[in-house]
């Protein structure tokens, strides 16, 4: 059994989901302070990969990308780099079509956290980066948790987006999702199914995970944040 579709879909879904782990923190963290307006249409532009069908992610990212159009052919002629079909093209389809789960559960830790703990840092003449890494994250550590559980599991299956950009070439490109519908079309049913339960389960494993950490931890974040603030 070749197992290069496992690790290329974990590759792809890890590298992923820590880009859009700074992008959506760090996104959500200042749109949630903008005026209501702006905030508005920013955050239907950043959702929308969320409501669009992947394979409709997958066209527009090749609008841009694909080796005749503005960005691709850019990358062609200048760096000699082809922005399709190769397993790191997945990265991009996945990176677009996960980033709007992280950017929404992190936006709504941080409009549930308590403001008077950044003020009362402030007052002890603590600076807004120690704030925000060593109070408001922690505080919001459960839906930042959360959002990133849910974006890495999302990546691990994503496939519309992916075959599009990234295609499938055994040993190459195939991912997990691109190789049970290969399999599925040739009628390997068996070898199929048996990519399906890994799927499944990886994905079970890391829930699980995730939930028993949200045990541990419930209401360790809150304390600890307002230890910090000296409230």
């Amino acid at each position: 059994m070749d197992w290069f579709p496992l690790i290329n879909s974990v590759r792809i879904a890890a590298i992923s989901t820590v880009i859009i782990f700074f992008v959506g923190i760090f996104a959500a963290y200042y749109i949630a302070k903008a005026p209501r307006a702006i905030k508005g249409v920013l955050d239907v532009i950043l959702t929308l990969p969320l409501v669009l069908p992947p394979t409709v992610v997958g066209y527009l990212l090749l609008r841009l990308l694909g080796p005749k159009r503005i960005i691709g052919a850019w990358f062609l002629k200048v760096f000699d780099i082809k922005l399709t079909m190769t397993w790191w093209s997945g990265i991009f389809a996945t990176t677009v079509v996960i980033f709007p789960l992280m950017y929404r559960t992190a936006r709504g830790a941080f409009e549930s956290f308590d403001e008077t703990l950044a003020y009362s840092g402030q007052a002890l003449g603590l600076s807004n980066t120690y704030i925000f890494w060593r109070i408001r994250m922690p505080y919001c550590r459960q839906g930042i948790l959360a959002g990133t559980v849910l974006a890495f599991a999302r990546a691990l299956g994503e496939y519309g987006a992916t075959s599009m950009l990234a295609g499938y070439i055994p040993g190459r490109t195939a991912t997990i999702s691109t190789t049970v519908y290969q399999l599925w079309r040739t009628n390997d049913d068996a070898l199929a199914f048996k990519w399906v339960c890994i799927n499944l389960a990886i994905s079970f494993v890391v829930l699980l995970a995730v939930n028993m950490l949200e045990k541990k931890n419930n209401g360790k974040p809150d304390r600890t944040a307002r230890k910090k603030a000296g409230v």
